[in-house]
């Protein structure tokens, strides 16, 4: 890894700049199109054009926010349950902290540092999400976890994902062009962008990422509205909701508005089919045969009858598991689909190793926004990583239980095989809907791990801790994967070296991988992530406690729902027979419906503006209006976000400042009618300022 980082800052580099910085920086035409036959997609800073990319001041920049974001990615992810998307705030931070040097930085050096810093966010929610579940189940005191251990599970996750996900880096960016959405790529290459043009542009940008920030402030410190409106706020929807658990949720954020906006009216529609199935026809169905039930039905607990639940909580208990297994069978089938891409991206690899002196001088000579790690670097980077992960396993975790070759031979292939599968279905999912079901696919992981060792005879606290750290490692892979290819496609339209961004995301993963390994353990101790007499006010770490309880469940041989887990697979087959796009069908099984019904108002909103004017100038300039509005919404609510959670944890005299500044009005009847008021603000807003255009520029 440092041979691969190690060859490229140079002289040259740092000091040699062309004339290209000088043109007018403006994405093409067909950034977000599909290509016709015969057309290629140009890139900002094409190929034959020389710009500063790897230099110390890029590659310092992205390591100290790397190091940044993972120290408050850890913090306020296991207090607040959630991850904030580290790409956006720091390709902001990228472009404002250029003015301070008397070179303004070049949006190729813009792209490695938000590239490298980016790592802090998807690599701390691979950990948060299954290293603290150790110490919630005491496994510190019983066996034993070291700072080292959980550095090299991150590590190895964050390597795996990296190197499992180069192959198809040419599919996903470029074959797939314009027919995925790429939401968080395009609201991060749209800051990057605007921020070299500056005017009209950057004003745009700034102006809606204030607004959306101010409105999604009020939400989250404020509390001046609730977050989520439901169809309570009527008295007609109460008694729907009591009687037949069926509930209409709708997430007011800005911020996911802005999201549905850019993935589009047809994948979202999508997604929200699946949101409709699964909440306006499994939870009624699941509260009507079971509702007359006298016993608790698994996986719910023993008190808990469904007569007693309410929509979300039957969500939660049994429909969301129908969700897992329909996104575990659509990635399964979407590796089977892809296999001529994979047959082709390591046969070549292969081919690239004892190929003749020749070829491999053609090869070098690859264009350069084309040029990728060579795949024999790329096979022998995996077959390296997956026996160290052996060793680990069978020296370093279970080398003083029984049969430890046999357990860790059957980790070793829990992850190889669990990582590379998934991670072209989150890296899939990323690119649909700018979200990953990362925990759905770690808990699926976790729960077949379990089964396997524990058939193998691997239980309690050594079972405990080897399940985790498959999960550790297989999590952080997944995740890693879906940031690494938004990355690869802010490159792509930009025109970045990818060979330099695969480089340097090795860094990334170094870093943030130790960052989160000290803190881990910090954290532990001063603040706890399960209440204890020391620890009475513990982290949530939400994520971690419900791994934490299934893994309990699982190594004391309680059931596993595979009958709903069952289900989810034969939907997702009568979604492929039917020629439906069956992941994003999935992923609106597996979403609260809060969260996918903006998705579709975004959607459909983004279709009104193009087909607003019967002139196709004026509709194309008005819907990448719509994108840049829809790029500030999403920018200010991920800044906003990081703010109100700090807002959240830092006391003063004893109380919050969130408390100190909380109205209340969230909580009060009032408060979904000024929630709904604000959201038609929202769209107003994005509505009118996306088609003020009135002429097409010449």
């Amino acid at each position: 890894m440092v041979f691969i980082i190690s060859q490229h800052i140079s002289i040259e580099n740092l000091f040699k700049e062309s004339d290209s910085m000088k043109k007018i920086v403006e994405l093409p035409k067909n950034a977000y199109t599909e290509l016709k036959s015969g057309e290629k997609y140009v890139p900002i800073i094409q190929a034959n054009e020389t710009l500063r990319e790897i230099t110390f001041r890029s590659v310092g920049w992205g390591i100290f926010m790397c190091v940044l974001f993972s120290l408050a990615s850890s913090f306020l992810g296991l207090k607040v349950g959630q991850v904030f998307e580290a790409a956006i705030p720091i390709a902001i931070l990228a472009v404002g902290m250029s003015n301070l040097f008397k070179r303004r930085n070049t949006i190729l050096e813009n792209v490695i540092i938000q590239s490298i810093g980016a790592m802090s966010g998807v690599v701390v929610a691979g950990a948060i999400f299954t290293l603290p579940a150790m110490y919630i189940l005491k496994l510190d005191q019983s066996v034993g976890v070291s700072i080292w251990k959980l550095f090299i599970v991150s590590l190895f996750g964050g390597i795996l994902g990296i190197l499992f996900l180069i192959p198809f880096r040419k599919y996903f960016v470029a074959e797939m062009h314009g027919k995925f959405p790429f939401p968080e790529a395009t609201a991060t290459t749209e800051i990057l962008v605007a921020g070299e043009k500056g005017g009209d542009q950057a004003k745009t940008l700034l102006i809606a990422s204030l607004f959306a920030g101010l409105v999604d402030w009020l939400v989250y410190t404020f509390h001046t509205w609730p977050e989520v409106v439901t169809s309570r706020i009527f008295e007609a929807g109460r008694n729907v909701a009591d009687k037949i658990k069926m509930e209409f949720r709708l997430n007011i954020l800005a911020s996911i508005l802005g999201l549905g906006y850019i993935i589009g009216l047809r994948y979202s529609a999508i997604i929200v089919a699946g949101s409709f199935l699964s909440w306006y026809v499994l939870v009624p169905a699941v509260f009507y045969f079971g509702q007359h039930l006298s016993i608790a039905v698994p996986p719910a607990g023993a008190d808990a009858l469904i007569s007693g639940m309410n929509a979300k909580t039957i969500f939660e208990t049994y429909v969301n598991k129908i969700g897992i297994g329909a996104i575990a069978a659509a990635g399964i089938i979407a590796i089977i689909k892809s296999y001529k891409v994979i047959w082709s991206a390591f046969s070549k690899g292969f081919g690239e190793i004892f190929k003749s002196k020749k070829k491999a001088a053609a090869s070098a000579k690859m264009v350069r926004t084309d040029r990728d790690l060579k795949m024999s670097t790329i096979i022998f980077g995996i077959v390296i990583a997956i026996l160290l992960i052996l060793i680990f396993f069978r020296f370093f975790v279970l080398n003083p239980v029984e049969g430890a070759w046999k357990l860790s031979l059957i980790a070793f292939a829990m992850v190889t095989v669990f990582a590379f599968l998934f991670t072209t279905v989150a890296a899939r999912a990323i690119a649909i809907v700018g979200s990953s079901p990362v925990s759905g696919m770690t808990l699926m992981t976790l729960i077949l791990s379990s089964v396997f060792l524990v058939s193998a005879g691997l239980t309690g606290t050594y079972g405990m801790l080897a399940a985790l750290l498959i999960g550790g490692v297989v999590c952080t892979a997944l995740s890693v994967a879906g940031g690494f290819i938004t990355d690869l496609k802010v490159g792509y339209w930009i025109g970045s070296t990818p060979w330099n961004q695969q480089r340097f995301k090795f860094l990334g993963a170094l870093v943030a991988s130790l960052s989160v390994a000290f803190f881990i353990p910090i954290l532990s101790k001063a603040f706890g992530f399960s209440v204890t007499p020391e620890h009475p006010y513990p982290l949530a770490a939400p994520q971690a406690n419900a791994m934490a309880a299934v893994l309990n469940s699982l190594m004391s041989a309680e059931q596993v729902p595979w009958l709903l887990y069952g289900i989810g697979i034969f939907i997702t087959l009568a979604m492929e027979l039917g020629k439906m796009p069956s992941l994003a069908f999935a992923l609106g099984m597996y979403l609260p419906i809060q969260l996918t019904l903006p998705l579709v108002i975004g959607g459909l909103i983004g279709y009104i503006v193009a087909k607003s004017s019967k002139d196709n100038k004026i509709s194309n300039e008005r819907k990448d209006k719509g994108t840049l509005i829809a790029s500030g919404f999403i920018a200010g609510g991920a800044i906003m976000g990081v703010v109100a959670s700090f807002l959240r944890v830092i006391k003063i005299k004893g109380a919050t400042i969130e408390s100190a500044l909380s109205r209340g009005w969230d909580v009060k009847p009032f408060g979904g009618w000024l929630a709904l008021g604000a959201y038609a603000i929202i769209i107003a807003y994005l509505l009118f300022v996306s088609l003020r255009i009135k002429k097409a520029k010449k």
